[in-house]
């Protein structure tokens, strides 16, 4: 276990250095007004950050993935359809509650919409969606077609909301599909349809495994936007407090017992639920339930750790450093936006949870490396686009709606793996780093450049944007595969043709 331990921090280093290293350098140079207890506050939650991702990700490996692959498929063994999408509804419903990420997001506009409206009403939709994923795996249903007619629907409701003059509702909607699927939801709900379908088998199973995340992510954009087109009156928002520690331990002292009762609630709505289907379906014995027990202790350290670092520390250097750069240039934002979404991606931890998997499922085709490359050019495109908009105050419509259509394009010419994948990764891309840093970033520099009233049109939708790119440059990473595949197709039969040719004797 220290050997896998030591591995794992290895990972998070390499992961969080790079974000972390270009932070510092900047907060260094005289355009900012950072002082010592400013870098000292961030450099103590970057350890804490790292020392939180290690942990989580072991604790994911030994415990989240097992649970929810020994869940999918004694669930299925049962044969049972009704009490398999009612379990997975309350599943989904519960963890999406329970997410400490979408806590994050709730906490930043609880101003302008109730929080327990909002994390119920995405939970709703999460768990219905879920119910959708499985039929999807356990029917056989093809995901592009299932996500063509979803965001159709999702697109017709925006169009009603705006008819309705409710837009502000518009970013917030497509930002909470984003955040649903955090560092908890991630792990349990990939490895619960990896074990549903190998399961059922067939010989697409690998292939099946994918696309819950895509669809649990459609969900809450639903859910948000029917409530508003129900709801009426102006949404009011007010920026939260970003102000930087000047005592960090205390901050941190008291902001780690309210992340432990956040994290707690999350686990153990979920060990509750595998006990007890453990209890009646599973009866794993007690060596290996012991072993599970000591991930999720990991994964509780991890996360708290994770979440308590990100809020005393970059929240707030990421409200600060998008307020400041903004204040000094337009142009400088737009390449700090570019710079940090090439990293920022490498430090979310169910990143690490979903490359891995995807390596394992299949069999190092599409490999750990050339997948994070495809997600760092993704995001960094989606957050230096998000502080475009920003600069000249236009909808995110303007980028949903081709963004969306190019995507679903994609999907008819690349393998339909890369497709489930790219949907996926959109979703675990936009995690708590995300909500915590990126968002904070936007809204600083919204608030240096457009009145406060025009934060919640133009600052929110990043999140949506982080998730949407991944779905475009993945399915690019699986057409070059093709095209490429042809090439070498076309090269050995001309090779052939050419073998053939030579063995040609020609008579005069």
């Amino acid at each position: 276990m220290l050997h896998h331990l030591l591995e794992k921090i290895k990972e998070a280093v390499i992961s969080v250095l790079p974000l972390s290293l270009i932070i510092i350098i900047f907060s260094l140079t005289p355009m900012f007004t950072f002082g010592t207890n400013e870098i000292l506050v961030f450099s103590a939650s970057t350890i804490l950050l790292i020392i939180g991702i290690s942990l989580f990700t072991l604790g994911a490996d030994v415990a989240m993935r097992p649970m929810g692959e020994q869940i999918g498929s004694s669930l299925i063994k049962t044969k049972k359809i009704f009490l398999i999408l009612f379990v997975c509804f309350v599943l989904g419903l519960l963890i999406t509650i329970a997410e400490p990420d979408l806590s994050v997001l709730a906490n930043q506009v609880k101003e302008a919409i109730n929080s327990t409206l909002l994390i119920v009403t995405i939970g709703i939709g999460v768990g219905l969606f879920l119910v959708l994923a499985v039929c999807k795996i356990i029917f056989k249903i093809e995901l592009t077609s299932l996500l063509m007619l979803f965001y159709l629907v999702v697109f017709g409701l925006t169009s009603i909301l705006i008819a309705n003059g409710n837009s502000a509702f518009l970013p917030l909607s497509f930002d909470s599909g984003g955040v649903t699927t955090g560092p908890i939801t991630v792990p349990f709900i990939m490895a619960l349809g990896v074990g549903i379908a190998m399961t059922i088998g067939g010989k697409n199973a690998s292939e099946n495994s994918f696309g819950l995340i895509a669809l649990c992510s459609v969900g809450p954009i639903l859910a948000l936007l029917l409530l508003g087109c129900f709801s009426k009156g102006d949404v009011n928002y007010a920026i939260p407090n970003y102000e930087i520690t000047d005592n960090f331990f205390k901050t941190f002292f008291e902001e780690i017992f309210v992340t432990m009762k956040e994290v707690s609630l999350a686990l153990i709505l979920i060990v509750a639920f595998f006990l007890i289907v453990n209890f009646i379906y599973i009866k794993l014995p007690k060596k290996k339930l012991i072993q599970i027990g000591i991930g999720i202790l990991y994964t509780f350290i991890g996360l708290v750790l994770f979440l308590t670092a990100v809020k005393v520390g970059y929240m707030p250097v990421g409200f600060q450093i998008g307020k400041e750069i903004a204040e000094k240039g337009e142009l400088i934002l737009v390449i700090f936006a570019f710079m940090i979404g090439l990293v920022v991606v490498l430090a979310e931890p169910a990143i690490h949870v979903l490359t891995k998997q995807v390596e394992d499922l299949t069999n190092g085709s599409v490999s750990k490396r050339s997948l994070l490359i495809a997600l760092s050019v993704g995001v960094s495109l989606s957050v230096t686009l998000s502080i475009i908009r920003i600069i000249f105050d236009f909808s995110i419509l303007y980028y949903l709606v081709p963004g969306y259509l190019l995507s679903i394009a994609l999907s008819f010419f690349v393998p339909k793996i890369y497709t489930a994948i790219a949907f996926d990764s959109g979703g675990v891309a936009s995690g708590p780093l995300t909500s915590s840093f990126i968002l904070p970033f936007a809204i600083g520099a919204c608030f240096a450049l457009q009145p406060v009233d025009k934060i919640l049109l133009d600052a929110f939708g990043v999140v949506s944007m982080v998730a949407l790119t991944p779905l475009i440059s993945i399915q690019v990473l699986g057409f070059r595969s093709v095209l490429s595949k042809k090439v070498k197709k076309q090269i050995r039969i001309r090779k052939i043709n050419e073998s053939e040719d030579d063995k040609i004797i020609e008579f005069n």
